[in-house]
């Protein structure tokens, strides 16, 4: 049996922009991934938007926002609600990934594109799969099997294989690695052996990538001169994603005495750096298999990570003596405390700045990496600081006014409740400062609306103790997070208030703070390096994995014009003839045959049709003439209208058909189908009439 297959390329075709495709197979619709790049550019949400209520399932490859970056958005705000899929690690490390990019944001702009309500939304529809594990569609999807294969990149990512009904396999493998890494196992290329369709991530088909060892030695010597010549390094990762291999070979290398490394420290900094820590250290059996031996044998977690000293604010590194070493979120320096590190550290020669991703085009970590450093440039700087002066005062005047306000309109609605007792109508009030209801002794005449709040009684007011057991007196400015605000006057992590003895409307539930924006010119003079550690796989290696693979058609992506090039010559070498280069936009139908159409069959013919068993399935036979859409509702009219004809010439009654209208009785009954679908009965109240309203009325149902 052979399906109807076409790609709509969202994003992700012909340029770096994130991967976001839906695949239709028939009548079924997958969206594989929902990426958003670092500007959030809403052009392609646009087109998501257009069919967003058709999309039958999500299949999601990897964690980063490259790839699931716009899922709360078009969970919270355009209401995607079909089934999610992704590994446990996908929706583990995918949260990180969104909580640190939105408190990022938060930290420097009133983000509002989403909120972490959107977030916490969209991953809980996520079903949670395992490697391996095979998922049957339903429905409109019956037929159609999903299985989710190690893809190498990051913890958990994926290579979908997504078995169509008959023999054909579609795999999706936007990003993959089969090398292995310390911590992941390369990818499993006998799980994606002649398929009918490879979707393959083809950006990296002309590039050519330095070996691990060169690269590992690199970042030794770049860590190593800084640290000696009393600089700092930052090195620009990710959230939960390729900054695990990083934490992991570093910390390895601090606990090397012979290194060197042990007289400095050794940072993580992002909003989620315990989370993703500790996650990591629960997720060990979808490591690689030396790590899995590892932790059997020894029953030690390669991730705890003595070495490594988790931070959450700029001033907690501000406050750690001497150089040192700073893995810190995002790689693209858009946002986040790279981008706060990079301000601070890039006008310091003795610094070093390690870049390690391609990110994409027209971001600061992309122009760095194109134009170098020794030069100066223009950079907007936002922050958020605490409320002063008269914006303070006019700030908590308008709190103070909402709550008298809510204040005001619970007390009109206790004052309006009322109860009926004895046929008598009695009034409630609320008296003093307490919640208990007091019945007014003066009833008051007219006629309350009775509404159904309920006050709360017997209110408790905790007196807070003043010393604790042994008599020491308790300050609770003693007990106060110093990282409130850091040097430069930036809000980073707002702790709990702690508690005071103040009146309800003076309650606040965050600093009062706003967001400034200005102009900075950045003179670059820190050590600006680039050593890739993407995790993904070079040109030769991409090209020899498509060479075993043996896919009858491929569709490449996110590919440039060089790339394309390259793999549009190894395909011709390998025999690969229907190889797709979309571009944004484009529609591609890769049905593997040719001349095949999809026939809806209604209700009434489907109950006609005689089902005889053939193993495990029933076969009919059908025959029928296929027609467009609008000759085939021609043919329609024209073959009732003939019945109808033959109808009244079994009653003794003459018909013809004149000026699209039937006429009988000598012309003076006539017979006239509408533009909507019903039928107009015309004509003089006679015998005639009535018989053949009569006759129609045996032919179709009143409804």
């Amino acid at each position: 049996m052979t399906s109807i297959i076409k790609l709509h390329c969202l994003s992700g075709a012909g340029d770096e922009s994130p991967p976001c495709y839906i695949l239709q197979i028939d009548e079924f619709r997958f969206l594989l991934d929902c990426g958003w790049d670092e500007k959030f550019n809403m052009d392609f949400i646009e087109e998501l938007k257009r069919h967003l209520n058709n999309i039958d399932a999500v299949l999601l490859s990897h964690s980063d926002p490259l790839h699931l970056g716009a899922l709360p958005y078009a969970v919270g705000q355009l209401g995607l609600s079909c089934p999610i899929y992704a590994t446990l690690p996908v929706y583990k490390m995918g949260q990180m990934f969104m909580y640190d990019l939105y408190q990022s944001h938060r930290n420097v702009s009133d983000f509002d594109l989403f909120t972490l309500d959107d977030v916490d939304t969209a991953f809980d529809r996520i079903t949670q799969l395992k490697y391996n594990q095979s998922v049957d569609m339903k429905g409109k999807g019956l037929g159609l099997k999903i299985t989710p294969v190690p893809a190498g990149h990051l913890l958990g990512g994926t290579i979908w294989r997504i078995a169509a009904p008959g023999e054909e396999d579609i795999v999706y493998a936007p990003d993959f690695n089969h090398k292995k890494e310390r911590h992941l196992n390369g990818c499993e290329i006998e799980k994606i052996m002649r398929p009918s369709l490879l979707l393959l991530g083809a950006m990296n088909a002309d590039y050519v990538q330095p070996r691990r060892r060169l690269r590992d030695e690199k970042l030794m010597t770049t860590i190593l001169t800084t640290l000696r010549g009393g600089g700092s390094v930052l090195v620009c990762t990710d959230t939960a994603g390729r900054v695990l291999e990083l934490a992991h070979m570093l910390d390895q290398l601090w606990r090397n005495k012979d290194s060197g490394l042990v007289a400095y420290s050794l940072l993580l900094l992002s909003n989620v750096s315990y989370n993703v820590v500790e996650f990591a250290k629960s997720q060990i059996e979808w490591m690689s298999d030396k790590l899995t031996r590892a932790f059997e044998g020894a029953r030690s977690n390669p991730f705890a990570l003595r070495h490594l000293h988790l931070c959450h604010s700029v001033a907690e590194v501000t406050r750690t003596p001497g150089p040192k070493v700073v893995l810190a979120s995002f790689p693209d320096l858009e946002t986040g405390f790279a981008r706060d590190l990079f301000l601070l550290w890039a006008s310091h020669p003795q610094n070093s700045i390690v870049l390690t991703a391609r990110t994409s085009p027209g971001t600061l970590a992309r122009d760095l990496l194109e134009k170098g450093s020794d030069r100066t440039i223009e950079l907007t700087v936002r922050k958020r600081i605490r409320l002063e002066g008269a914006e303070l005062e006019e700030f908590m005047q308008q709190q103070r006014n909402k709550a008298k306000e809510i204040v005001k309109e619970e007390t009109d609605g206790g004052i309006s409740s009322d109860s009926e007792s004895d046929g008598e109508l009695e009034m409630w009030v609320l008296t003093g400062k307490h919640d208990i209801p007091v019945r007014a002794e003066n009833r008051a005449g007219g006629c309350f609306k009775s509404n159904k709040r309920h006050h709360a009684m017997y209110p408790c007011h905790e007196e807070r103790s003043r010393a604790d057991d042994y008599g020491e007196v308790i300050r609770p400015e003693d007990y106060r997070l110093a990282e409130v605000v850091d040097a430069e006057g930036e809000i980073r992590d707002v702790p709990p208030a702690a508690p005071q003895r103040i009146e309800p409307e003076e309650v606040m539930t965050e600093i009062p703070s706003k967001c400034i924006s200005s102009v900075r010119q950045v003179s670059i003079r820190a050590n600006i390096q680039y050593i890739e550690l993407e995790g993904r796989c070079d040109g030769e290696s991409l090209l020899r994995v498509l060479a075993h693979a043996k896919p009858h058609a491929l569709v490449a992506l996110r590919a440039k014009n060089d790339a394309l090039a390259a793999l549009r010559k190894h395909c011709e070498s390998e025999g690969i003839e229907k190889v797709y280069t979309p571009n944004k936009g484009d529609i591609i139908d890769a049905t593997t045959e040719s001349h095949i159409y999809q026939v809806k069959l209604t209700d009434s013919v489907l109950c006609g049709l005689q089902w005889r068993s053939a193993g495990d399935a029933e076969l009919a036979w059908l025959a029928a003439i296929v027609a467009p859409p609008r000759q085939r509702e021609e043919q329609n009219k024209k073959t009732q209208t003939v019945d109808e004809m033959v109808s009244l010439a079994k009653h003794g009654l003459s018909a013809e058909f004149n000026a699209g209208a039937l006429e009988c009785c000598s012309g003076t009954v006539a017979i006239r189908r509408l533009e909507n679908g019903r039928v107009a009965l015309e004509g003089v109240l006679s015998e005639e009439y009535y018989k053949v309203r009569e006759l129609l009325y045996d032919q179709f149902a009143i409804v």
